[in-house]
C-alpha cells in the first residue's frame, strides 16, 4: 500500500486533485472531515472542536488503512489540524504531533497558493495570499523538519493536475 497526502493552504486544489488522482489511478480516497463537521454544526470551529475533528480524521484514515488499498489518497491529515489549531487558537492538542509521527506516508503533495484564485465557499478564512503563503511555508517547514517525502505542486489548474499525476505515477512505479 502506498499512502499519499495532499496538504497545504486552503483553496489550492487539494480536494479537486485528490479526485483527479483517484479517477486516474483508482485507490481509496479519504476526504477532509472538518468540512463535514462544519456543515453539520453550522458554525465556526472552536479550540474544543480540534480534538474531535482530529480524532475523526485519524479514525477515517485508520479504517482506510485497514482495507489495505494499493493506493490510499488522503485529502488531508493531522498536519492540517496541527497548523490550523496553531493559526486560529495559538495552541494545539499535545497528542497530534506524536500521532502523525508514528505513521508512514510515502508522498505528500504540498500545494502552493500561488497562481490560483482563492474561492470563498463559506468555510474558508484566508482570502489574503500572504496568509495562504504563510500556511504553505509552515507546512513546508514541518515536512522538512520531520523528514517527510514531499513535492511542491504549483501553477495553474492544468499544471497542478499534470504535476500531481506525474508524481503519483512515479510513486506507484517504485
Amino acid at each position: 500500500m502506498k499512502v499519499m497526502v495532499l496538504t497545504g493552504p486552503e483553496s489550492s486544489g487539494k480536494s479537486w486533485l485528490a479526485q483527479e488522482i483517484q479517477q486516474c489511478f483508482g485507490g481509496l480516497l479519504v476526504g477532509e472531515y472538518v468540512r463535514q463537521f462544519i456543515d453539520e454544526v453550522q458554525r465556526d470551529t472552536t479550540y474544543a472542536d480540534i480534538d474531535l475533528i482530529a480524532r475523526e480524521q485519524l479514525a477515517r484514515e485508520d479504517v482506510a488503512r485497514a482495507l489495505n488499498p494499493s493506493l490510499l489518497i488522503l485529502d488531508t491529515h493531522l498536519l492540517s489540524n496541527i497548523l490550523w489549531s496553531r493559526a486560529l487558537f495559538s495552541a494545539c492538542p499535545t497528542w497530534l504531533e506524536p500521532a502523525i509521527a508514528e505513521r508512514q506516508y510515502d508522498l505528500h503533495l504540498l500545494l502552493s497558493p500561488e497562481d490560483v484564485e482563492w474561492t470563498d465557499d463559506g468555510q474558508r478564512c484566508q482570502p489574503e495570499l500572504s496568509e495562504r503563503q504563510a500556511f504553505f511555508e509552515a507546512s513546508r517547514q514541518w515536512l522538512i523538519a520531520h523528514e517527510q517525502p514531499f513535492e511542491v505542486i504549483g501553477g495553474n489548474w492544468r499544471h497542478r493536475s499534470a504535476q500531481a499525476l506525474q508524481h503519483v505515477a512515479q510513486l506507484l512505479n517504485r
